[in-house]
């Protein structure tokens, strides 16, 4: 129960931090964001200041700081993330009309990067051929370093223009979510499998390793069986972190693939200071990750009993 309280904690801290410095950053950023809503529902003509005033007042943007802050905090508390200042669209709803196709490239992204980072750890740290090994072992630094919209522009290039396997762009069928995912994916993918890769060669040096092999346990037992495990909590925590990967990817990846989702409503609110709306995002996005992390709280100890007892540093 302590452990749990202590991670029941440290969530909240996180998205109070989150709401607090989403909120002070949008503010104080140059620019004014009733004048900018103003131009671009005006039609070109001209916006008087009693007009930019009462929008003002409208959205609360007329009083201190502090007070906004207080106000959008409690409302926040109780689930209301406010009006768009571009659409007069509630957030929340903004946000659930966006949600769906970037949950199912994420999703996918997710599944791509466990297989590739698993595959690529597990063969690196098994295989008995040198080269084969030192080749996978390269594999995740060279992901890692490629740019997110480069390796997009790259697979378009060859799997779309050249060999016409995948659509280029937009969200029409399954076979649209192929180049987006791996997109997505991959740079997570090659951070799973660095450390589990590195998990497994310590795991593998330990002695309960070397005495199941004394007893002729097979290579393969040995590696899933006996080292696996205690090499997947370093992984699990690189897991939760992945996930704040795949929300901040989903820019690039729905911009180079024309595709719609929580990123094409990032940029654009950003456009035009839609700062309801960027701020529903970060916070949506720090939920995320903070029940993600989470879950992998709540697992460790299933993995390994002695985290629950320990005492924190």
């Amino acid at each position: 129960m302590p452990y749990l309280l202590r991670r029941l904690g440290f969530a909240v801290l996180v998205l109070w931090a989150a709401f607090t410095v989403s909120f002070v950053v949008l503010y104080l950023l140059p620019g004014d964001p009733v004048a900018t809503m103003a131009a671009g529902s005006s039609d070109g003509q001209p916006v008087t200041a009693a007009q930019l005033d009462e929008l003002r007042h409208r959205y609360g943007l007329d009083q201190p700081l502090i007070v906004q802050y207080g106000h959008k905090l409690a409302a926040a508390l109780h689930g209301d993330l406010g009006t768009s200042f571009a659409t007069g669209e509630t957030v929340r709803g903004a946000i659930a009309d966006a949600l769906p196709p970037t949950l199912q490239v994420a999703l996918c992204g997710l599944a791509f990067a466990v297989v590739f980072g698993a595959v690529v750890a597990l063969v690196a740290t098994y295989t008995r051929i040198r080269w084969l090994s030192q080749v996978l072992m390269a594999l995740p630094s060279l992901a890692v370093s490629l740019p997110v919209f480069w390796v997009g522009l790259m697979l378009v290039q060859l799997f779309s223009f050249r060999l016409g396997l995948f659509p280029s762009v937009g969200a029409r069928g399954p076979q649209s979510l192929v180049l987006p995912a791996i997109t997505l994916g991959l740079p997570p993918g090659a951070l799973i499998a660095q450390v589990l890769a590195k998990s497994m060669g310590q795991a593998l040096d330990e002695p309960y390793v070397t005495t199941a092999r004394a007893k002729g346990v097979g290579a393969g037992a040995v590696h899933l069986r006996h080292a696996l495990g205690n090499a997947l909590i370093p992984a699990l925590t690189v897991l939760g972190y992945v996930t704040g990967l795949l929300l901040a990817g989903s820019v690039v990846v729905e911009t180079v693939f024309t595709r719609p989702g929580l990123g094409r409503l990032t940029v654009s609110s950003v456009g035009v200071q839609d700062i309801p709306v960027v701020q529903g995002v970060v916070l949506f996005a720090a939920v995320v990750f903070v029940v993600v992390n989470l879950v992998l709280d709540l697992v460790y100890p299933l993995l390994d009993p002695r985290i629950a007892t320990a005492v924190p540093a």
